[in-house]
């Protein structure tokens, strides 16, 4: 992350009584920080679902914002939710059951439902101008088809995406089929990961397990691509370390850094807790370039595994290439797909 931060690092990585030192500072302050927490969280606030910083590519960020208010059983975040559960933002992504696109459109649907969204006289499914508009304009036509089902508008709609209007109207809502079921979680649990929080996030519960562990891991030799396995001599990268501090407390998160951003919301600057993961890149405008991954720890410190030649470490966060934060939650880590 930079030759910078050496002064910083060395005064972090010492031996034996200022380690303690430093993590006994820390313990006392995840404490502290997560009994102001529970006195104040209230989860995250409702209204309208604005896209969080950077969560979808700039390039499709204006075609979001705008198709995502087509109608009032969708919005913004979550029709960013069903592209990135479909493609993961890829533009050529093709499925072996033959879906295509962004938007993931079987060949029959799109004859149907595609739309000129760009006005550019074609419909080109491999085209996000025309179906990032077709995503928005097909769930907003399957919830007219249900719009007189009891129960709330968007889950019905998700559900007759994935199991047909008949189906959901049959059953006076979302299906008794756990697939259907499973996919209607999914995406509203993934919406609140491309939402700007309105009001505090929760604290998450595993967080102080996850620290521990990353704790432990101080002083340990980075590893690209390293998991911490017998195999990998202990070591880890970035990803790696995350990803198996949250193992540790029963949340499975992605292997990559990009994915891990979308496992939970996101709080501000100002709103970080201890357990936090925060994320780094060069382009700022986009989830999907982030390169590296730390496990915050307060007072404006991560630990995290750096770089090759470097140790798991304490660092600062607060640098030209700081991202964002993500507050890993249960749900939000299973929502996620398992390749993109």
């Amino acid at each position: 992350m930079g030759e910078g931060r050496l002064t910083v690092r060395k005064a972090w990585i010492v031996a034996g009584g200022a380690v303690a030192a430093g993590l006994s500072f820390v313990m006392l302050l995840v404490v502290g920080v997560y009994i102001v927490a529970g006195n104040l969280a209230n989860g995250v606030g409702g209204g309208a679902k604005n896209l969080a910083k950077g969560a979808v590519p700039a390039a499709y960020k204006d075609l979001v914002q705008k198709w995502g208010g087509l109608c009032p059983a969708i919005n913004p975040a979550l029709l960013a939710a069903q592209l990135y559960q479909e493609s993961g933002f890829n533009p050529k992504a093709q499925s072996p059951a033959a879906a295509q696109g962004i938007a993931q459109f079987i060949p029959g649907t799109w004859a149907t439902h595609g739309i000129d969204g760009d006005g550019d006289g074609d419909r080109d499914v491999w085209d996000p101008q025309d179906a990032i508009p077709s995503a928005a304009s097909y769930d907003c036509e399957l919830a007219k088809y249900v719009e007189d089902v009891p129960g709330d508008p968007t889950k019905n709609m998700l559900a007759a995406y994935n199991a047909g209007a008949y189906a959901v109207i049959k059953y006076g809502g979302v299906p008794p089929y756990r697939e259907t079921q499973n996919y209607v979680k999914t995406i509203t649990t993934l919406e609140a990961s491309f939402a700007a929080p309105v009001g505090r996030v929760d604290p998450s519960e595993q967080a102080a397990g996850a620290i521990a562990y990353a704790q432990k891991k101080l002083g340990t030799l980075y590893l690209w691509g390293g998991d911490g396995t017998a195999e990998d001599g202990g070591r880890f990268d970035c990803s790696g370390l995350t990803k198996a501090a949250y193992e540790s407390v029963g949340i499975s998160l992605p292997r990559v850094a990009n994915d891990q951003y979308n496992a939970g919301p996101h709080p501000s600057r100002e709103e970080l807790l201890p357990g936090d993961l925060v994320f780094f890149s060069d382009d700022l405008t986009n989830s999907r370039a982030i390169r590296h991954v730390g496990i915050y720890v307060g007072g404006g410190y991560m630990i995290d595994a750096p770089r090759t030649g470097a140790v798991i470490r304490f660092d600062p966060i607060d640098t030209p290439d700081y991202f964002g934060a993500t507050r890993v939650t249960e749900d939000g880590a299973k929502a996620l797909p398992t390749s993109v």
